[in-house]
């Protein structure tokens, strides 16, 4: 693949990934191999090195928050859910999707 498409393509992920993952743990709190498993059967393959850094900016944006949980199988876990603000902005960015994709739709389809 030429080096132009691979960039454009890390980067459309890239711009996505945090949406992705308000969405998945808006669905039930999550910790961070829920998370990643989520992502990576949804074809958006992410590694814990991409995960973590982007957990905490959302966390210091007020979108998440957490708490520790004692494991049966290892030690506590982090358990992330969405905060209020969290909830808004996931909506937002639901529409927001909705938007640029009829938009490219609609582009693309309609010629």
């Amino acid at each position: 693949m030429n080096a132009y498409l691979e960039n454009t393509r890390t980067q459309m992920k890239k711009g996505i990934l945090e949406f992705c993952i308000l969405a998945v743990i808006s669905e039930k709190e999550a910790y961070v191999s829920e998370i990643l498993e989520r992502l990576n059967d949804s074809s958006l393959v992410v590694v814990e090195g991409t995960l973590y850094p982007l957990l905490t900016r959302l966390k210091n944006a007020g979108l998440l928050s957490y708490l520790w949980r004692e494991s049966t199988s290892g030690p506590p876990r982090k358990y992330y859910t969405l905060t209020q603000d969290g909830k808004d902005v996931l909506a937002e960015l639901q529409l927001t999707w909705t938007e640029i994709s009829t938009a490219i739709n609609k582009a693309t389809l309609n010629k």
